[in-house]
C-alpha cells in the first residue's frame, strides 16, 4: 500500500532488516559517541515513500543493560542511499517499568 505503514513479515529472521538494524546502531554510536551493542530485531514496519522508510524495534546492550530502541531508516536502493532518520529509547528489557517490553 503506497504511503501506508505495514508490518514486515518474518522481520526477526530477515537478513535485510537485521542489516538495517545493525546499521542504525552503528550510525547512532557514531553520532552520539555511544557504544551500544546490537542484540536482535524485535519487529519492523515499512512505509513506501521515495524509497522505503523502515521503523525497526530492536534490542541493544547499553553497558550492562538490555534496552529497546526504535530506529527509523530511510532507504533508496537505486541510489545506494541509506540514512538513519531517528533513533530513540523505548525502554529497558525486564525493567519494572510498565509497557510492552518490561
Amino acid at each position: 500500500m503506497l504511503g501506508g505503514v505495514s508490518t514486515v513479515e518474518g522481520s526477526q529472521n530477515n537478513a535485510t532488516i537485521d542489516s538495517l538494524a545493525r546499521f542504525a546502531v552503528e550510525e547512532h554510536n557514531k553520532k552520539e559517541n555511544a557504544v551500544l551493542e546490537f542484540i536482535k530485531v524485535v519487529n519492523a514496519r515499512e512505509q513506501v515513500v521515495s524509497g522505503k522508510l523502515y521503523y525497526i524495534t530492536l534490542e541493544a546492550m547499553d553497558g550492562e543493560k538490555e534496552k529497546v530502541y526504535e530506529a527509523k531508516v530511510w532507504v533508496k536502493p537505486w541510489l545506494n542511499f541509506k540514512e538513519l532518520q531517528e533513533f530513540k529509547l523505548i525502554g529497558e528489557v525486564g525493567s519494572d517499568q510498565s509497557g510492552p517490553y518490561s
